[in-house]
């Protein structure tokens, strides 16, 4: 199916791969809330429940790619990018439901300034919708040994949200559950990471717009409510396999040596006490999952060392510790007892 069009500088990109109950739910509030500067793009990865026909026959004023194959997450989104020019895209999960005028303050800050690459909204929990969800929060940000974690989320704490987190900052990571960002930036850092098939995937690519120059900047008065999970649940051992392969790639990927020989060296460490954990709470095959992530990583590490050295040639700016944080969130939680994001150190 051609492409369509692009008349208009933003478009809103929904990647649907047989997500036919998704598009029932959601797309309602894609159409009413999607403002007349921006076109909604329905990108279809191969579907067979019916999905792009449901598109047509009922919205068919929405733009529509289909594409004839499954292409996964990440390089579905890099083709189709690649394909649309858009000044600016917006990556946006299928189990997302937006309010209205979610828009408006991420344009404002991407026409503010040249030097913000993307933004993301505040993302709250659309089945609890008083708190934060746990895929992003209120703007994310790694810790010295490269964990991720966000304002209104420590770890497996979530808070609600009653305003503490209510000013425009910057971020080290912007949720992929609703990404805001300039097509020409997403491009020039190579898109999303194929080979990480799911989660944190956007953190790696945050990595590298950071490390170009870039800033990624959060937009509190933007609000959409995600569903979460609904690829994979959050107690599944497929999700801990990605989230800790993915994240030693992302790590080996984009921090320059020596310190990533002693951040793995640590993970080392850290990661194996959790596979521990998980073997005396009587979850063997989560145990499992964790080895198997490192087994994977140290085969796919040395395919990875001609994109690491193409990155860190790239390099032209020191990411800030008010980013990258100095401490150990996992200190800070478990020793420390810090579970909110205004008890950390500053």
């Amino acid at each position: 199916m051609p492409s369509p069009t692009c008349p208009k500088d933003v478009a809103v990109l929904v990647l649907n791969w047989n997500g036919l109950e998704l598009l029932r739910s959601f797309l309602p509030s894609w159409v009413k809330f999607t403002p007349e500067e921006a076109d909604l793009i329905i990108i279809d990865n191969g579907s067979t429940d019916g999905s792009v026909a449901f598109v047509q026959e009922h919205y068919p004023e929405v733009k529509l790619v289909a594409f004839t194959e499954n292409y996964g997450f990440a390089a579905g989104y890099n083709k189709a990018i690649a394909e649309l020019d858009y000044k600016t895209v917006v990556l946006l999960n299928s189990d997302v439901e937006l309010s209205d005028g979610w828009l408006r303050e991420p344009l404002e800050l991407l026409s503010s300034d040249p030097s913000i690459t993307a933004v993301q909204p505040t993302i709250r929990a659309q089945r609890s919708p008083q708190d934060f969800e746990y895929a992003g929060a209120a703007g994310g940000y790694i810790d010295s040994l490269g964990y991720p974690f966000c304002r209104g989320r420590i770890l497996s704490v979530v808070e609600q949200d009653q305003g503490q987190y209510s000013t425009p900052v910057d971020l080290f990571w912007a949720s992929g559950a609703c990404l805001i960002i300039r097509r020409a930036a997403y491009l020039e850092a190579g898109g999303l990471d194929p080979v990480f098939f799911a989660h944190q995937e956007e953190i790696d690519l945050c990595w590298r717009l950071l490390a170009r120059g870039g800033r990624i900047v959060y937009a509190p008065s933007s609000t959409v409510y995600h569903v979460g999970g609904a690829s994979l649940s959050a107690e599944s051992p497929r999700k801990v396999f990605l989230n800790f392969r993915n994240n030693l790639l992302m790590i080996y990927k984009n921090l320059p040596a020596p310190r990533l020989y002693t951040v793995l060296l640590l993970r080392v460490f850290l990661d194996f006490l959790a596979a521990l954990v998980y073997l005396v709470k009587l979850q063997p095959r989560h145990c499992f999952a964790v080895l198997e992530a490192w087994r994977c990583f140290l085969i796919k590490r040395l395919r990875y060392e001609r994109v690491r050295g193409d990155n860190l040639a790239k390099t032209t700016a020191q990411i800030s510790p008010d980013l990258m944080k100095p401490y150990s969130i996992i200190v800070q939680y478990y020793l420390r007892g810090r579970k909110r994001y205004s008890q950390l150190p500053r």
